[in-house]
């Protein structure tokens, strides 16, 4: 059986990603508190390996390779830094040719074939982070899943969860659970057109 794309991703409630620029999962409009950070280890650890685009994989890589070792940070950053550097990793950029951690690299431009590839020859869920990617999987009908953490705010401007998708997109609800501080967890599956 072929893996699964699940896009993973904070989202306000108007399904923006960003509200500043290349805020990559800094926004302060997030809520991540300890238990939620315990269920993206938890989601992160059951991943078969995670595929993100450029900008994501570089605000990872300047900081979890750090926090895997850092006495002063909590434990369950630490476990998340452990978890990240040692996943095998895919980077999908038109600008890199290597990168560490467990990580290999694959030419942008020739992406979707590849990542169609990948997806045949692996078992299990594949993280998917990055707006670009997962819109370039949507097109593609490579995209299986959508695991949002949704943040009670709306932000009414910023980057959206798709780049310049405008169909309508049907989901299953597959899953939902509520987190503190009114952050929920929406798994859906991504519906396959009939035509």
């Amino acid at each position: 059986m072929p893996g699964r794309f699940v896009y993973w991703m904070n989202v306000s409630l108007d399904l923006r990603i960003e509200h500043a620029t290349d805020e990559q999962g800094g926004g302060s409009w997030m809520r991540i508190g300890e238990s939620l950070h315990h269920e993206f280890n938890s989601r992160a650890r059951a991943l078969s390996l995670m595929v993100q685009g450029r900008a994501i994989y570089e605000t990872m890589e300047g900081f979890w390779p750090r926090a895997r070792d850092d006495a002063s940070l909590p434990g369950f950053l630490r476990e998340y830094g452990q978890i990240w550097t040692s996943m095998p990793k895919v980077l999908v950029s038109r600008t890199r040719t290597s990168a560490e951690h467990n990580t290999r690299v694959i030419n942008a431009d020739d992406a979707v074939r590849a990542l169609a590839d990948l997806r045949a020859q692996t078992e299990g869920d594949i993280g998917v982070g990055g707006a670009t990617l997962a819109t370039a999987l949507l097109r593609a009908g490579l995209l299986d899943e959508l695991l949002l953490f949704t943040h009670p705010v709306i932000l009414g401007a910023g980057r959206p969860l798709f780049d310049g998708h405008d169909e309508p997109l049907e989901l299953d609800l597959l899953e939902q659970v509520r987190f503190d501080q009114g952050v929920t967890l929406h798994r859906y599956a991504v519906r396959r057109s009939r035509s």
